[in-house]
């Protein structure tokens, strides 16, 4: 009954919200695409892909080898902007967002944002996540729920504690002034940078975000939060306790990347 409740509350949330604008004039000019990384998303993908504002150019949604209706789903929209890119093996949602950022920079994309799956980032924050990457303040964007005023009411305690100490860390290690929310999976990176990074040695699995974050703060590529409201409909988590001691692996290698760059001479810039 907790989870329905919860659900509930949720879609209440969504429907009760205002609904962005088709187009917002501080976006105009840029190619714009939206990767959805899914995997056994049959239940909510066609609702996430249907969210997506009209100012979006590409809708990328990378099935990461599911056993359900998830690409069929997330094709029966018919909107003209969507396509599935799919894996002939579970890969991981680090090499499927990679497989989506690929394939955006293919379709000649200057802006590139990561949505989920199951519809947990809100549509109308998606202007605001890319703004700073179109004025040229950012490179990179990440969300952050933890900023939201509503964050204590609507994130479970267990997973905001974990998300506050690890983005604590991840902050530590790569260098960074100010990071608020690592394991956000709403963000949005401009084209140069992801041709400034080696997509192929990212980490594949959980610990991405961790992991791309050590990468662009290395290369002194600015990273910046956005506030962006958290959204929890009963869902529940694929984090297991065994994810974090890999977390806490790509943490202390992104210390030591950085350390060595250091060390060799190789000045490593400010990433704010």
């Amino acid at each position: 009954m907790r989870g329905k409740a919860a659900l509930g509350r949720g879609l209440d949330d969504l429907n009760r919200a205002p609904r962005a604008a088709n187009s917002t004039p501080v976006l105009s000019g840029s190619r714009i695409a939206v990767v959805l990384p899914a995997y056994n998303e049959a239940r909510w993908i066609a609702e996430a892909v249907s969210s997506i504002p009209a100012y979006v150019d590409h809708t990328i949604v990378v099935d990461d080898h599911s056993r359900d209706a998830t690409a069929e789903r997330a094709l029966a929209s018919k909107d003209p902007r969507v396509e599935v890119v799919r894996h002939a093996e579970n890969r991981g949602v680090g090499a499927a967002i990679a497989t989506g950022y690929r394939a955006a920079l293919e379709r000649g994309a200057s802006v590139v944002a990561v949505m989920a799956g199951d519809g947990q980032m809100h549509p109308d924050d998606l202007a605001a996540v890319l703004a700073p990457i179109v004025a040229d303040e950012a490179d990179y964007v990440k969300g952050d729920r933890f900023a939201h005023p509503d964050v204590c009411r609507t994130m479970p305690l267990h997973r905001l504690a974990a998300g506050l100490v690890l983005s604590f860390l991840t902050r530590r290690a790569a260098g960074l002034d100010a990071l608020s929310d690592s394991q956000c999976g709403f963000t949005a990176i401009s084209a140069r940078a992801l041709r400034a990074i080696d997509l192929d040695a990212l980490w594949p699995r959980y610990g991405y975000p961790n992991d791309l974050i050590g990468a662009l703060a290395i290369e002194g590529l600015r990273v910046r939060d956005v506030v962006v409201r958290p959204v929890y409909r009963g869902e529940a988590s694929g984090l297991r306790p065994w994810h974090l001691v890999t977390i806490g692996y790509l943490i202390a290698r992104v210390a030591a990347r950085r350390v060595a760059r250091q060390r060799l001479g190789e000045v490593v810039p400010s990433a704010r």
